[in-house]
């Protein structure tokens, strides 16, 4: 029988939430581990100036869901800047974006419309010069209203949620959204940001990486930073203590949680955070909008109608909310592409399923639920990925979330059109059972409908943009291979 974890064998918070955060790297573009080594500056800094252990605590855990937000915005960013919204965030974060100048240009040019014919191309550049300030504004309100709203639901201080939401608040008031001056940015995210920002150009130039990263805290210094964290960050990278504990990020970070204030993830706060990062999933594009929360309603329903275990239920429901966490590795270019996937663009998508499986492993006691999320797209003729399994290396469990997957992406409302029919979704399902789906879980789920999907939550401003900017378009067919 599949393990869970219980209240019983509760597990710190830092492990689950260090683990997940690889998936909000993805999102961004970044290094793996980008999240973790900036938690690993952000704690430096706040014992070099003396912070309090509670707001140290509140801080170590803003830093780890600093990104929580970044999925929902990211087919906004897509469609404003015609082209792979991962490629366009890495860029970003690169440049001073509140600047207008050469910088700007070089990004503007390798990112706006790729591809796209000349004149289609100066067009786009022009309306994203017009509309520079009030995109950007629009993209960072969406990423940090959403950030901070998941800190919250998985239980974090209300110092650690305002921390995410002005994470991109300028010293000289420049940031967004608000455009707060100095000390009206909390101090943790003050922190935050200088954090952050010199993980990545530490990250990106290998060796030079500790001067790159203190050359750009000095030189945004009184623009983007504090100046007195900057002073602090600078004596911080003249001793080997830090840059240690920043290459080995992974597991230092686990030690450098404040002890003071250690959270534990039980069985309430586990969920908490499983039906969290489910948000951050399907925030990612309005095609697969609550659609994790719609598998894991349908396996859960398949797997009492089989009368399995209120632990096997509990691990199933988790898996599915999870399952496709490795999917965030994708460009909204493919993932809300109106016509059929080329052949690269599939390579990419058929990816994530392996990437879920390891962003879950990581986590010492998810043993059984990462096997299960990484199989939730095999089949029992050996015909689906990543590792084209068949019936004899599927358990019960498996067999479940692949039918409750496949479901869910047929009968969820989209916003390019309706739900399918459920005659007609189940006359689909039907003709893969039992080569490729489960026939007994197909039977179960067909005994039990209606499913009850969780109730519709209000779309974010730029979710609804979004949503109207899709329905002008089309779609070939619906995606229920991805």
């Amino acid at each position: 029988m599949m393990a869970s974890p219980s209240a019983d064998s509760a597990i710190p918070v830092a492990e689950v939430i260090s683990a997940l955060s690889c998936a909000l790297d993805l999102v961004e573009g970044q290094p793996k581990g980008h999240a973790v080594r900036s938690c690993v500056f952000a704690m430096h800094i706040a014992r070099e100036i003396g912070l309090p252990p509670e707001a140290q605590s509140d801080l170590y855990y803003a830093s780890l869901m600093k990104d929580a937000g970044c999925s929902a915005n990211a087919s906004t960013m897509m469609h404003i800047l015609g082209s792979d919204d991962i490629a366009g965030k890495r860029g970003a974060v690169t440049i001073d974006w509140t600047r207008m100048g050469w910088e700007s240009l070089q990004y503007a040019l390798a990112h706006v419309k790729r591809g796209a014919p000349f004149l289609e191309r100066m067009r786009a550049l022009f309306t994203l010069a017009v509309n520079k300030r009030q995109d950007a504004k629009v993209v960072n309100q969406i990423r940090c209203d959403r950030g901070a709203n998941i800190a919250r639901r998985i239980g974090l201080s209300e110092a650690s949620a305002e921390a995410i939401q002005c994470l991109n608040e300028h010293w000289n008031g420049r940031g967004m959204p608000q455009g707060l001056v100095g000390e009206q940015i909390p101090l943790l995210s003050r922190i935050m940001n200088l954090a952050q920002t010199v993980d990545v150009f530490y990250s990106a130039h290998g060796e030079a990486g500790p001067s790159a990263a203190y050359a750009i805290a000095r030189k945004r210094s009184g623009r983007w930073f504090d100046p007195d964290l900057v002073k602090a960050y600078g004596s911080l990278a003249r001793r080997k203590a830090l840059w240690g504990d920043v290459e080995n990020a992974t597991w230092r970070v686990i030690e450098l949680e404040p002890r003071e204030e250690h959270l534990v993830a039980d069985d309430e706060r586990l969920d908490n955070i499983c039906l969290a990062f489910a948000d951050v999933i399907d925030a990612k594009s309005p095609f697969t909008y609550q659609h994790s929360t719609g598998v894991a309603a349908a396996a859960v329903t398949i797997a009492r109608a089989l009368s399995m275990s209120e632990k096997e239920v509990t691990l199933i429901r988790r898996a599915a909310l999870l399952h496709d966490i490795g999917k965030l590795s994708v460009s909204n270019m493919i993932l809300d592409k109106p016509g059929k996937l080329t052949p690269e663009e599939w390579d990419s998508v058929a990816k994530h399923p392996r990437y879920s499986l390891e962003i879950l492993q990581r986590i010492s006691s998810f043993a059984d639920l990462s096997e299960l999320a990484g199989s939730h797209h095999e089949r029992l003729d050996g015909s689906g990925y990543f590792r084209g399994f068949g019936a004899e290396r599927m358990s019960t469990s498996a067999r479940i979330l692949a039918v409750a997957d496949v479901y869910d992406a047929l009968v969820a409302k989209r916003p390019y059109r309706d739900a399918l029919p459920i005659e007609k979704v189940f006359a689909i399902m039907g003709k893969d059972a039992p080569r490729a789906l489960d026939r007994p879980s197909f039977e179960a789920l067909q005994a039990s409908v209606p499913v009850e999907r969780p109730a519709e939550i209000p779309m974010t401003e730029g979710l609804l943009r979004l949503s109207a900017a899709v329905e002008q378009g089309s779609r070939v067919e619906d995606p229920v291979s991805i």
